[in-house]
Order: C-alpha cells, then sequence, then structure tokens
C-alpha cells in the first residue's frame, strides 16, 4: 500500500483541494523562486553554457540520487555510493587502458555497482546489521580498495578517452548524453516504483515492515534490491564521470552520498520511509545544484558550501518531522 500524506488544519479537517496542492509543490516553489533570485544575483546564470553545466551536473548526480530514493522509501540509507563510484571509476579506467572493448567496460561498471550494493543488502538482511553501519563500514572499504587499486594516483583512460568520451561529454540533438540517461532513468525508476508490484512492497516495507510482511511481502528479498538498484545506478555515475573527466579519481564521488540524501530529502522522501518519489527527487536535485551554482558564480568557498549543505539537510529534516506531528 502506498502511504500518502493527508494534510489537514488545525481542527483536523482536510484542507481544500488547491491548499493541498500549493503544500505538495512547496519545493517547486522554492526552485522556482531560488532561479529568480540567481538572475537577479548574477546575469551569468541565465547564460546558456552556464544552464547547460547546470543539466550535466544535475544529470551526474541525479542518477545517483534516483538510487537513494529506493533505499529512503524502505526507511534505509547508503552512505557507500561515493565510494561505489571511485572503485568503478579507478577500474574501469584501467580496463580502457588496457584496450578492452567498451561493452565489456560498461556492463563491468554496472556489474562492480551491484556487487557491492548485493554485498550492502546482504548484510543489512541476512546479517542484521543497520544499514547505516553497514553502509558506512562499505564506504570505508569502497574507498581504500579505490585507493590500493589505483595506488593512490588517477587512472588514465588512455588512447580510448577520446572513443569513451561521448558518456559523459557528447551530445545528442543538442542535448548532452548524461541528460538523456538521467531522463531514462527517471521513467524507468517511476514506472518500477508506481505501477509495478516490487514499487508497492517498497512503499508498504518503509510504512510498516511488519504490515508488508503479514500481507505476504518477502521484506529481505525486496530491501536486498533496493540496494542493488542503488549501487547499479552509482556505477553508472561512475562511468559518466571517467568519461566526462578522461581520468578514473580514486576520490571520485567524494561527498555524493551527501548530495544525494540533502536532494531526496528536499523533494519530500521521508527519512522514516514509505512517503515520497521520484518526482519530488529530481526537484530537490534542481535546488541543490542551482544552490551549488549561485554560490560559485558568487565566489563562495567550496567549503562553505557544505556548511550550506549541511543546514539544509537538518532544516528538511525538522520540517519533514513538524509535517509528521
Amino acid at each position: 500500500m502506498v502511504s500518502k500524506t493527508l494534510y489537514t488544519s488545525g481542527s483536523g479537517q482536510p484542507l481544500p483541494k488547491w491548499k493541498q496542492v500549493l503544500k505538495q509543490s512547496g519545493v517547486l516553489w522554492a526552485l522556482l523562486a531560488l532561479c529568480v533570485i540567481a538572475s537577479i544575483s548574477s546575469p551569468y546564470f541565465l547564460q546558456p553554457e552556464n544552464l547547460i553545466n547546470i543539466v550535466r551536473q544535475m544529470a551526474i548526480v541525479g542518477i545517483v540520487s534516483i538510487g537513494m530514493t529506493f533505499v529512503i522509501l524502505t526507511a534505509g540509507i547508503d552512505l557507500s555510493v561515493g565510494s561505489i563510484i571511485a572503485v568503478v571509476a579507478v577500474v574501469c579506467a584501467d580496463m580502457l587502458q588496457h584496450g578492452v572493448p567498451q561493452p565489456v567496460v560498461l556492463i563491468s561498471g554496472l556489474f562492480i555497482g551491484a556487487l557491492f550494493g548485493g554485498i550492502n543488502g546482504i548484510g543489512i538482511t541476512n546479517g542484521k546489521i543497520p544499514a547505516f553501519i553497514m553502509t558506512l563500514g562499505m564506504m570505508v572499504a569502497g574507498r581504500g580498495i579505490a585507493m590500493t587499486f589505483s595506488k593512490g594516483q588517477p587512472v588514465s583512460l588512455g588512447t580510448a578517452s577520446q572513443d569513451f568520451y561521448w558518456l559523459g561529454g557528447g551530445s545528442w540533438l543538442g542535448v548532452p548524453v548524461p541528460v538523456i540517461i538521467l531522463g531514462i532513468m527517471v521513467v524507468l525508476a517511476i514506472l518500477l516504483l508506481n505501477y509495478t508490484s516490487f514499487g508497492r512492497a517498497v512503499y508498504a516495507i518503509g510504512d510498516n515492515p511488519e504490515a508488508a510482511r503479514l500481507s505476504g511481502i518477502n521484506n529481505s528479498w525486496i530491501v536486498f534490491n533496493v540496494y542493488v538498484i542503488s549501487g547499479v545506478l552509482s556505477g553508472l555515475t561512475g562511468l559518466i564521470l571517467i568519461s566526462r573527466l578522461t581520468v578514473g579519481e580514486p576520490t571520485a564521488g567524494t561527498g555524493y552520498e551527501l548530495d544525494a540524501i540533502a536532494m531526496v530529502v528536499i523533494g519530500g522522501t521521508s527519512l522514516f520511509g514509505g512517503e515520497g518519489g521520484i518526482r519530488g527527487t529530481m526537484i530537490g536535485a534542481a535546488i541543490v545544484v542551482v544552490i551549488a551554482n549561485i554560490l560559485n558564480l558568487l565566489g563562495v568557498s567550496p567549503f562553505t558550501q557544505q556548511i550550506v549543505k549541511g543546514l539544509i539537510i537538518v532544516l528538511a529534516v525538522l520540517l519533514e518531522r513538524r509535517k509528521r506531528s
């Protein structure tokens, strides 16, 4: 059963339809307000090259946030996405450097992501390890694997850098390829969550895991697959990154878990599970990327930007708790 929020007035009576729409569209209004502020703050914001840069950045981190949405809908968390990106980046860059065909590299990158996600899923379901602890351990271990494999140095794609550039830096009909990939992932995720029994089970587990189990849902299997999805999408992001940067960095993906969580929570997905969706996450992704772009245009330090992102997450959780109460 999909959990839906019923907004009420102070007397407990349901709010009129138009007021419910306004409340549910709050993040969209916030995005529009940010765009207006940005265009006033910097004349460069609305320049085509800056807008293209925004959608490219949103596409890369947005793919990770889709997987994070699946995880958080089950009341879980995945702190390992950045490290998975790094492992895929250095391993697949090394494969390209040694002349491995691109289709094999693409499949290998997705498989590595699925493998790490599957290990997370097994630890959480069979090992009964809390998601926070399991994925935190994988985050540390994954980063260590990336550093060990690459000896702490960037891995060049070699002569394959130009041929592989299409995935992260190419365009089709004027639309950047990563944006096209994001669009495809969004459509698939919406269909999976809203129109399949798997999606209904994800919402049910997040809403009430015991009730979901009693209704015949295999909770462990669903949760396992949710982490595999997150791992695969992290692997895909790693492939896009090495294509765009033409190098595999062992530090790739650092901080992406923070960005993804911020996007999901700002988009209205509850950290307590069972409520939210991909559409909201995409609006949240746009908000985070636009805020980062505004701060960059204003010359704000990247370190200060991390403070802003952290405050945004805390504020979003506080608003979520207030709404639930």
